[in-house]
């Protein structure tokens, strides 16, 4: 969408100040999609999936589909799933933020245990992408057609359980209900809607920026595409879940904090998609570059989801550090994979 001519210092320095931008347009999209929470009456956790998590995940988008665009299918990838897994670790930076309980136990949902559920799903289509052969229908891999069939199941689903639950997590002392603020019908609709479009472009802008920048900077630098990807393009872009998420529960909205991460995390998987599109030279899964690496940050994505899922059921109330266990292990097994993808060649 951009492109930069610049030294390496010039780069890194246009990176920077987007990523700063991302950050603080994510603090404005928080406030403003939990008030449109409460005054249309959807709900943090539909508001913060389909509303929140779209918005925050432009930038994503942008850089995936820029990299695909410019032939970097193991950086579009890697920023995707790389996504994916630094969002699901935010919560656990969430999870400390909160202190008086276990932010999984406090924001219990049928909702958001779902949406994890068919999260797990698409990542694991993603995973049968890179491990299957390397055939296309149309200009695209059967796992993208599976892929964009799954969301669509996956959205019906969240929507039906939202609206017609067959259960309900248990209340508790420590549980927060997603109930409006008062006097949240007297705010004007427009001046919400404007304030979230404009955050919205923002990001997206950025995001591209940051795609551009980081794709130049792996160009000028030894580091391997997915440390780029996976970690750096992906933080980067990412900055609007932390943001978001850790504003939410600062405004004590920890449904929308949830759903926004959940949600982003959803629409992460369909970078993948969106980047199949746009890679004019075959399938993506089996660009040029992809290998052992690809498949071990995809693991860990769906790793990391796995422990996420658990702890929303167990609901601890209290873990090690005053955060869930499943915190603590979402924070080791993060940082373990980088560590370990970095010494990989």
């Amino acid at each position: 969408m951009f492109e930069l001519n610049l030294p390496l210092w010039g780069d890194v320095t246009v990176f920077i100040m987007a990523a700063v931008v991302i950050g603080v347009s994510g603090v404005k999209l928080a406030e403003y999609a939990d008030r449109l929470a409460d005054r249309t009456g959807l709900g943090e956790a539909i508001t913060g999936t389909i509303m929140l998590g779209l918005i925050t995940a432009l930038p994503g988008l942008a850089a995936s589909v820029t990299a695909a665009l410019q032939g970097h299918a193991v950086l579009a990838l890697s920023n995707a799933m790389g996504g994916i897994a630094f969002q699901t670790t935010v919560l656990a930076l969430a999870d400390v933020l909160h202190r008086k309980a276990n932010l999984e136990h406090a924001a219990a949902s049928a909702t958001t245990m779902i949406q994890t559920i068919m999260l797990i799903l698409l990542i694991t289509i993603v995973l049968l992408g890179l491990g299957s052969p390397n055939v296309v229908i149309g200009p695209v891999h059967p796992a993208t057609l599976l892929l964009l069939a799954g969301a669509v199941m996956a959205f019906w689903l969240t929507y039906r359980v939202q609206e017609e639950p067959m259960w309900h997590p248990r209340h508790t002392s420590e549980t927060v209900l997603d109930e409006p603020a008062p006097g949240s019908q007297h705010e004007r609709l427009w001046l919400l809607w404007t304030g979230l479009v404009f955050s919205g472009l923002l990001t997206l802008i950025s995001g591209s920026l940051v795609a551009e920048a980081a794709g130049n900077i792996q160009d000028k630098t030894n580091l391997s595409a997915p440390i780029v990807g996976g970690l750096l393009m992906a933080g980067a872009t990412s900055l609007p879940e932390l943001v978001t998420c850790l504003a939410a529960v600062r405004r004590g909205a920890l449904t929308l904090a949830v759903s926004d991460v959940v949600g982003g995390n959803f629409f992460d998987v369909l970078f993948i998609a969106a980047a199949d599109f746009a890679f004019l030279s075959g399938s993506i899964y089996h660009g040029p570059g992809m290998g052992t690496r690809e498949i071990l940050l995809t693991t860990i994505t769906l790793l990391l989801n796995v422990v996420l899922l658990s702890g929303l059921i167990y609901r601890q109330k209290h873990g090690p550090g005053n955060i869930g266990f499943e915190s603590l292990l979402m924070l080791v097994i993060y940082l373990a994979g980088f560590i370990v993808l970095s010494l990989m060649q």
